[in-house]
């Protein structure tokens, strides 16, 4: 049997060797109205029929007490144009920061939930909780999608354009990186 020479992860970083994922601005609101964001690389599609996406929340995090109040968020996809914008997100606090003021960001009423979406976003994915589950120090809220949309020329009601949605995807720690603009088809 042949052998094969690999270095050792431990099991705390493993998850690490799944990146790099596609990073997402989570738009939330509570109760009292203040929107927040969130910027999160764990999230995914949970089902097609209902259409079903999952992001994972720590539950120390303002967004998460949020989601928990109101049952509703938005799943906003960035770019590498709003870079900064996003980690800024990812690394203080909607309780004692606006978010989308200091980061310059613009929300915009969503179509048929109270979290507003991000201008600055090139789609958008509106969503009712549908479940929440604890897993180990995250919850997975698990979001019905109620509307979805993209900004024309980005999206072909299929795939991205690449060449124009330049999507942020996260390494770990503060490195990111993006799609090259070569498409391969097995």
């Amino acid at each position: 049997m042949e052998k094969k020479e690999c270095i050792n992860v431990s099991v705390s970083s493993a998850y690490r060797l799944i990146h790099p994922m596609h990073t997402m601005l989570i738009s939330c609101v509570g109760r009292a109205g203040k929107p927040n964001i969130i910027t999160l690389a764990w999230v995914m599609p949970t089902s097609i029929s209902p259409p079903m996406v999952a992001i994972s929340v720590g539950p120390s995090r303002y967004s998460h007490s949020l989601i928990e109040e109101t049952g509703e968020f938005v799943v906003n996809v960035p770019t590498m144009d709003i870079l900064k914008e996003t980690f800024f997100c990812g690394k203080v606090s909607g309780k004692t920061h606006n978010k989308f003021e200091e980061a310059g960001l613009t929300p915009i009423p969503a179509r048929k939930v109270k979290p507003p979406i991000i201008k600055e976003c090139i789609a958008h994915l509106e969503c009712k909780l549908h479940s929440h589950m604890t897993t180990g120090d995250h919850t997975i809220f698990v979001g019905e999608v109620v509307e979805a949309y993209a900004d024309k020329g980005v999206f072909d009601g299929e795939t991205y354009d690449i060449e124009k949605a330049k999507m942020i995807f996260h390494l770990g720690g503060n490195s990111f990186t993006t799609l090259q603009p070569k498409v391969f088809r097995p």
